[in-house]
């Protein structure tokens, strides 16, 4: 049985305490659907331009992004910058990513930053989602 089910019936104070430490553990912490659906929606307004999560366009496609050295996309022309970069995906390195590519990765080609710290959670929030790392044409989405 999932711990979440464990949780209902305790008051909101102490459910969302018992839930912070078991995500603090390095458990998989569930994330409402609801800041998926945010997630994915501004994923598609900010991103979408030049992204999609299964096909490379402007920008190199994003399914299993997390984890994935940076500039390792098959068949997707990156600036030498990026192919030699050491750079690993994680909520870490995209946080950093989105709020200064630039910073991060100097001589990169990507002039695009999200300003909002909660609009970067969401999306990374949705990249990291399993509706983004299942196979493509599992038919997961938030």
């Amino acid at each position: 049985m999932s711990p979440i089910l464990h949780l209902r019936g305790l008051p909101r104070s102490a459910a969302l305490a018992l839930l912070t430490c078991w995500c603090a553990t390095g458990q998989a912490c569930p994330v409402p659907a609801n800041e998926l659906i945010q997630g994915r929606t501004l994923y598609e307004a900010r991103c979408g331009g030049c992204h999609a999560v299964d096909a490379n366009r402007v920008g190199p496609m994003h399914r299993n992004l997390i984890g994935r050295q940076a500039g390792h996309v098959p068949d997707f022309a990156y600036s030498p910058a990026l192919q030699s970069s050491t750079v690993v995906w994680s909520a870490k390195t995209l946080e950093a990513w989105l709020s200064n590519p630039e910073a991060l990765i100097p001589g990169q080609r990507m002039n695009y930053s999200v300003r909002s710290a909660e609009d970067r959670r969401l999306i990374i929030e949705y990249l990291s989602s399993e509706a983004v790392s299942a196979r493509a044409g599992a038919g997961r989405s938030p």
